[in-house]
């Protein structure tokens, strides 16, 4: 079976057991020698801890039904994927060294297929590396540590994907999960931490007027806030950053003075929603806006937590910590759809789950209101897996 070198982690095999599956030379000598990760934030390589090199056609039922590149590719491992969300598995060519990814329809084999994920290996453990040295801001990103804002980010991004370009060479295409990673991770990195603010984090002055546009964000005065939203860092945030007005799957109310839950129900639709249904605290979450499919976004006057009151079900869910981290969600989401309009190839394209998946670990990384055990559903992160809603 493979073997585990203790410190640092790292699965190697035995020639023996390369036999008869892997061919190609320097693979050979990979799996031999430098071996593979056995401790990765994007990657778990357990499939060789636990069952050794199998075939995709050995993984499956029904292996008569597979197409015929699949049936002798290698399972050796999977994409780590944000709870909730399925992995793909990492499969190895060992005839060529290339290696790609799947999903397994144990129940229609004929309907899998693969992607490219690298074309060795050694540039798979390398892409692996530098992404996790970015995610925790050392090696080659060590220099970004405190810096924050869109120029860190266009940096950053553009350091990470020259790595994968330099690898790929210059008639090769990144495959998609690494562009993803180079145009997305770096996001995380346009907000510090919030020690000025009081809240989450310290958003740059004007980030959301540059995104949004001239006019489409909105600020408020004392005067509409109710006297529940007593949250002195909630109220300086929505005065003096403000909230998008239409921030994509969110509408900000402007019209009016910001309501209390229980005012809202009372002043605007009276007699729609029975008012014993509605939450023990009603009268001090403040009603910002809409979100889709009767769900209203309120923040608590008293803490100045987000929350998403799901009206069909009369429940509170987490949505995100506070107003900062929430005006993130909304940047993130406008900047996902400018890259992707303005990228020689569309994130989407063949790719809307690893897309997903990046997008949701960039949001954990500022945000981990989502992943909370007090919160069983979460919208944002739901909203970003639904494909056919066309959300990313």
């Amino acid at each position: 079976m493979s073997t585990i070198d203790a410190a640092p982690a790292v699965i190697t095999l035995t020639e023996d057991e390369l036999d008869p599956y892997v061919t190609h030379a320097p693979t050979r000598r990979w799996l031999t020698g430098p071996g593979l990760p056995g401790d990765s934030g994007l990657l778990t390589f357990e499939a060789l801890r636990s069952d050794g090199l199998r075939t995709v056609a050995d993984s499956t039922g029904d292996p008569d039904r597979l197409a015929a590149q699949l049936s002798e590719q290698l399972v050796i491992g999977g994409l780590l994927a944000p709870e909730g969300l399925e992995g793909e598995s990492v499969l190895l060519d060992g005839a060529t060294g290339e290696v790609s990814t799947t999903y397994f329809f144990h129940d229609r084999p004929d309907l899998m297929d693969t992607r490219p994920l690298a074309p060795s290996l050694r540039t798979l453990v390398r892409f692996a590396s530098t992404t996790e040295e970015l995610a925790h801001l050392r090696g080659q990103f060590a220099a970004y540590a405190g810096r924050f804002g869109p120029k860190a980010v266009a940096r950053a991004s553009r350091q990470l994907l020259a790595v994968f370009e330099e690898e790929t060479g210059p008639d090769g295409e990144v495959p998609s999960f690494w562009r993803m990673a180079a145009l997305i991770r770096p996001l995380a990195l346009v907000a510090g931490p919030g020690t000025e603010s009081g809240l989450t984090l310290d958003l740059p002055s004007r980030l959301l007027d540059q995104e949004f546009g001239p006019g489409r964000v909105a600020r408020f005065e004392d005067v509409d806030f109710p006297a529940m939203l007593t949250h002195e860092p909630t109220r300086r945030f929505l005065r003096e950053t403000g909230l998008p007005e239409d921030g994509f799957l969110f509408s900000l109310d402007t019209d009016v003075p910001l309501p209390t839950l229980t005012e809202y129900y009372a002043d605007e639709r009276p007699g729609d929603y029975p008012a014993e249904q509605l939450p023990a605290r009603a009268d001090h979450l403040i009603r910002l806006g809409y979100l889709i499919e009767d769900n209203s976004l309120v923040v608590d006057g008293a803490t100045g937590e987000v929350l998403n009151w799901n009206e069909p079900e009369a429940r509170l869910y987490a949505l995100n910590t506070d107003v900062s981290t929430l005006a993130f969600t909304l940047w993130l989401l406008h900047r996902e759809k400018t890259i992707d309009e303005t990228s020689d190839h569309a994130l989407t394209t063949d790719a809307y789950d690893q897309l997903a998946a990046t997008m949701i670990q960039v949001l954990r990384t500022v945000d981990p209101t989502s992943t909370t055990p007090s919160s069983p559903w979460h919208y944002w992160t739901e909203l970003f897996q639904d494909e056919a809603g066309g959300v990313l």
